[in-house]
């Protein structure tokens, strides 16, 4: 596995990797020359941005290798896979693009509040026994670091598959938090099936039109796809989120006016497309929402073996009765979190 940080100046990018060193038993991987955009960057107002890293070096220097370019250190990765890396060291696009093609690379953003990100600076200019910057001017070197046309980072931030916010300032709460969430997870770098056909059922949920709520279901037997299904008004009916329910249209809290409703749920759908014949024992249903009591009973008729869901629904008690009585298993699925998290903590310097 290797772990790409990138983000903000002081958001804790280097925190993190010694984290990850320290805890997990990672190595960190490092260029010995810096490339941004092609040039160099031996500027003074380049080495402003890193005075974390100049104090991360030296406190890992044992537990790190450098490489002469990025193409090296991708190919050393890849035929050691199964290690534990971590590495700052990615500026480019099109060097991102290669990393992001290899199985084992996870892309990991880290950001802070300005105002915090601005002290930690401060603090570390001043042990380096340089003059710190104003807010003011600290806030435009960000903005430039982030957004410059040639060196900004905000295309890297935006393709992390996990983006990690840190407001804490004690190493020990980013630890902790860190942990709780487990980062070297390999279930993000490739998904187990159940939740490679969760995120299918999450994928066809973008498909309904109904106006109360978006939900998605996924058929599957023998790790097959056998249909997807998502909710909506039939075929040739005008669409729900086209005035075609007038249930779903005029505003009826949950629960209420259901016999009038037009839409089909997800569950339906995909039953109805499988067919009965195609439904036999082993068939599992995934669906981004817990089945209601009109599809439970839909389910146990047709003969599904198990239902998985991903979150819950005012009617979870009764449909997970109705299913033990028949004899179909229900669970919930909770995949590792991905996307923006929020690693709780007091406000101080990590």
């Amino acid at each position: 596995m290797l772990i790409g940080l990138c983000g903000g100046i002081c958001s804790g990018k280097h925190a993190v990797a010694e984290y990850l060193i320290q805890e997990e038993g990672f190595q960190l991987l490092e260029l010995k020359h810096k490339e941004i955009a092609g040039t160099l960057h031996e500027s003074e107002d380049d080495y402003r941005f890193q005075p974390s890293g100049c104090a991360q070096k030296e406190s890992s220097s044992s537990s790190r290798i450098e490489f002469e370019n990025a193409e090296a250190l991708l190919d050393f990765v890849t035929k050691r896979w199964q290690g534990l890396w971590v590495t700052t060291e990615i500026w480019e696009s099109a060097v991102l693009d290669r990393f992001l093609q290899r199985p084992f690379f996870l892309l990991v953003s880290i950001d802070a509040p300005v105002s915090l990100r601005w002290k930690r600076f401060v603090d570390r200019r001043r042990k380096m026994q340089l003059n710190p910057p104003t807010l003011e001017k600290f806030v435009l070197w960000s903005d430039q670091h982030l957004y410059d046309k040639s060196i900004g980072r905000v295309y890297l931030t935006d393709r992390a598959q996990v983006r990690l916010f840190n407001p804490s300032s004690s190493l020990q709460e980013l630890h902790k938090a860190l942990k709780a969430i487990n980062l070297a997870d390999e279930e993000r770098l490739r998904p187990h099936w159940d939740h490679y056909f969760m995120e299918l059922a999450s994928l066809a949920a973008q498909r309904s039109n109904c106006m109360k709520r978006r939900v998605g279901c996924v058929l599957v037997r023998e790790r097959r796809v056998i249909s997807t299904g998502y909710n909506g008004t039939p075929r040739h009916l005008t669409n729900c989120n086209e005035g075609g329910c007038p249930r779903c249209n005029s505003g009826e809290g949950g629960g209420r006016g259901l016999s009038t409703c037009l839409c089909l749920h997800a569950e339906e759908n995909a039953l109805l497309e499988a067919g009965r014949e195609r439904i036999r024992e082993g068939t599992i249903l995934y669906c981004d929402t817990c089945p209601c009591l009109t599809c439970t009973v839909k389910i146990a008729q047709v003969g599904i073996s198990e239902v998985v869901y991903s979150q819950g629904y005012n009617m979870d008690n009764d449909s997970a009765a109705i299913l033990k009585d028949a004899g179909v298993r229900l669970r919930q699925f909770s995949p590792p979190r991905n996307g923006l998290i929020y690693l709780e903590g007091s406000d101080s310097s990590a």
